[in-house]
């Protein structure tokens, strides 16, 4: 084992779960309060919350390897699901975030079934948010795996680590205990972010014998800091689309915007997601570019190999790195995965409470919590998936909720039972679509393949849409006139 690592993770732990114990001063112990803390989370905690909840094990690890394997595209890629979360955030986030402070949703299930004044739509909804969450949350999981690795734990103790953590910081005091546990794991994530690139500029490139300039001089000259052949149009626009609509399709997500106290919190909250999303992509995706150009100049000593999978990138880089540093950077890897782990337990809980169980108690919610957690430790244990691809394959299985929610919204929920029928119709057939296709394909092909000339996410996303704009259009003619 790796002692260095076990203290660093000690730490973490001891840390955190103060601030998880203190948190529950603030936890009045109803359900409301388990899954929303009653909407009176101020800016600095929401926006931290959000973050952390957004930004999983899929960016230091996930994402360093994408723009190592693809170049800048991978910037690109990642840029664009910003700008659009900030969008959306700004637009029909502000709108859920108003209509949650009068009817007081618990989990997106919980809002679509009041918008559209159904209980079969977040019914159905609940049972998509167990079918595409549960991997994500192995994905996280996962990939914790892998850090462990590096600290010198197996991976029976490292599931075991993995899951006993995440759950113990939902149990302490829900939401409450998340969201502080979050702010604290999304500084750690920064700031060994802002380490982890300093090692690689003024340590890893000096010891290579180069300097920096030389590094994208050798990325120029390859095509790396252009459109290289992985990014076609297809492929851009087959990865991005999933992402594009997370802000509005993600449960763990969607649930945030219930959080914060008053409108400039809430407004406060997106503009600071905004920078901490920003600079941290910049890190990451600038260390796997700096990974990929000490494998090019003949000038350059090839400490890295230019063969590395996404998910090996930056595990072969801790290793290059001293003890403490390493021992930290993986760390704040196990607290980006934890604090969207827990995040998702919470809302798919949530969800699966508001629409299956009359009595709605502690004890129910933190037992569907538990199941939840074991659940994707066992999925874990199979391993499945590169993590790039289960990410965002599940956002592509939950891309019908985008439409379904927007249009909710924009109409306020005064839906007919026609709209009903076009809502209950479109997430089914386009969650359908999602998952043949994702399961006959693979994860990677599903991305790279073409139907009917466009990519399969874009697919889904037009049939769930026309599906349901043509049931409220039929509505609205069918509807009296005034």
């Amino acid at each position: 084992m790796n002692w260095i690592f076990a203290i660093a993770f000690s730490l973490y732990i001891l840390f955190g779960t103060i601030i998880a114990i203190v948190s529950r001063k603030r936890f009045e112990k109803t359900i409301q309060d388990y899954y929303t803390g009653g909407g009176r989370l101020g800016a600095l905690l929401a926006a931290g919350t959000y973050a952390a909840t957004t930004y999983s094990a899929f960016m230091m690890i996930g994402l360093v390897g994408m723009a190592y394997n693809t170049g800048v595209g991978a910037l690109g890629f990642e840029l664009t699901y910003l700008a659009s979360t900030v969008f959306l955030l700004s637009t029909v986030g502000r709108e859920i975030w108003k209509m949650s402070k009068e009817r007081r949703w618990i989990a997106p299930s919980h809002m679509l079934s009041d918008l559209y004044n159904s209980r079969s739509l977040g019914i159905l909804a609940s049972i998509v948010y167990l079918f595409a969450m549960i991997p994500y949350l192995t994905a996280q999981i996962q990939g914790l795996k892998f850090v462990f690795g590096y600290g010198g734990i197996g991976e029976s103790w490292a599931l075991a680590f993995s899951a006993t953590l995440v759950y113990a910081w939902i149990f302490v005091a829900g939401i409450w205990s998340v969201a502080a546990t979050d702010l604290y794991q999304g500084i750690l994530m920064l700031f060994s972010g802002l380490a982890y690139l300093a090692w690689a500029i003024f340590a890893l490139i000096p010891s290579s014998g180069s300097s920096l300039g030389n590094v994208y001089e050798a990325l120029g000259t390859k095509g790396y800091l252009g459109i290289t052949g992985f990014w076609s149009i297809g492929t851009f626009l087959a990865y991005t689309l999933p992402w594009a609509f997370f802000a509005v399709t993600n449960p763990q997500v969607v649930s945030r915007l219930y959080l914060p106290k008053d409108r400039r919190s809430y407004v406060r909250m997106v503009g600071l997601f905004f920078a901490y999303g920003f600079i941290y992509t910049l890190i990451v995706v600038t260390v796997g570019l700096i990974a990929r150009g000490l494998t090019f100049s003949p000038s350059i000593s090839k400490i890295i190999p230019n063969n590395l999978s996404n998910d090996s990138v930056t595990i072969y880089l801790l290793g290059l790195m001293a003890p403490v540093l390493g021992s930290t950077i993986a760390v704040s890897i196990i607290a980006a995965a934890v604090s969207t782990a827990n995040s998702i337990v919470l809302a798919v809980s949530g969800s699966v409470i508001s629409s299956f169980l009359k009595k709605r108690d502690l004890l129910a919610a933190r037992s569907i919590d538990a199941l939840l957690v074991i659940a994707a430790a066992l999925l874990a244990k199979a391993g499945i998936g590169f993590i790039v691809d289960l990410s965002v394959i599940t956002s592509m299985i939950l891309l019908p909720l985008a439409p379904i929610t927007i249009a909710g919204i924009a109409l306020r929920g005064k839906v007919g039972g026609i709209g009903r029928g076009s809502a209950l119709a479109s997430l089914a057939i386009g969650v359908s679509i999602a998952a043949y296709y994702a399961f006959s394909l693979g994860p990677k092909r599903a991305f790279l393949v073409q139907v009917m000339g466009m990519p399969i996410s874009a697919l889904v996303l037009l049939v769930s849409t026309l599906i349901l704009l043509a049931g409220l259009a039929v509505e609205r003619m069918a509807s009296p006139k005034r």
